[in-house]
């Protein structure tokens, strides 16, 4: 029998770290906060569930997250990515030794090479990221487990993107209603346009569900993956509140506080407003 809905704090630090937002092409753009569907794929990674196969999809994608914290500073960085085609890339016999092979071309190691695409990547640097999981009791102490005793080196983003955690417990937090909350740790919040006194924030379309399919069908396994497979993504719009804002309501709404530490965040959890994603 599963246990009643709980609370599980996660802090972390993360020296760097890039969120692509897809909706940029010309440059590569960061989101300034992770978003869900990279918390849980950080969090299935860590439970060896890439795919749901232990847990089963829908009840990871059900955990509620609220995501708050922030990076000293944002960078460019310039780089060449690898432009593959759609067979990817290939393990070959070239000029009598083994080599990588891509778009006709040898990858690396020849005079000539494959094509690289030049490309500005928008980086985060020096981060500190407090994430806040509600779900089902015993899942979230399983999560709790696999965090306390890695098994590898996590990252959130990209591979390179590690991190290092500080903390991993249960905490309880304190309903309040208010029509202006003070935020000082920046975080994601849904919220209708209409409910807003002020208007004037930041708005980010992030994704919240990724399920690979094959003819409709979730992957189990990553050798199930190809060419045919359906990567299918939910995308909310949601405000950023930044560091030291005023969230203000037209009216009042609830929203919930966890403190330890000298640390406060606050998370929006109103019937049509919510922190929690």
């Amino acid at each position: 029998m599963a246990m009643a809905k709980r609370t599980l704090l996660i802090e972390l630090f993360q020296p760097f770290a890039q969120y692509r937002n897809p909706f940029t092409f010309y440059y590569a753009q960061t989101y300034p906060l992770p978003p869900k569907s990279t918390i849980i794929g950080m969090l299935q990674n860590a439970l060896n569930d890439w795919y749901g196969n232990d847990r089963g999809v829908e009840e990871w994608w059900n955990l509620r997250v609220s995501v708050h914290g922030g990076f000293e500073s944002v960078f460019w960085n310039y780089q060449q990515l690898i432009k593959a085609t759609k067979t990817g890339i290939s393990l070959v016999r070239f000029r009598g030794k083994p080599a990588l092979w891509n778009q006709n071309l040898p990858l690396y190691g020849f005079p000539m090479t494959s094509q690289r695409s030049p490309v500005l990547q928008q980086e985060l640097f020096n981060g500190w990221l407090y994430i806040l999981l509600r779900g089902d009791g015993d899942f979230l102490h399983e999560i709790k487990a696999s965090l306390e005793k890695p098994e590898k080196v996590l990252s959130l983003g990209r591979s390179e993107d590690v991190i290092f955690l500080r903390r991993v417990e249960f905490v309880n937090g304190k309903e309040k209603m208010a029509r202006e909350i003070a935020i000082k740790y920046p975080t994601y919040v849904d919220v209708p346009v209409e409910m807003l006194r002020k208007k004037e924030y930041p708005t980010y379309s992030i994704p919240i569900r990724v399920v690979f399919k094959n003819k409709g069908k979730p992957v189990k396994h990553k050798a199930e993956i190809g060419t045919e497979t359906f990567r299918d993504v939910e995308f909310k719009s949601v405000v950023y509140v930044g560091a030291w804002t005023f969230l203000k309501f037209e009216d009042k709404v609830k929203f919930e506080e966890y403190s330890f530490d000298g640390v406060l965040l606050k998370v929006v959890a109103d019937k049509k407003a919510s922190g929690w994603l």
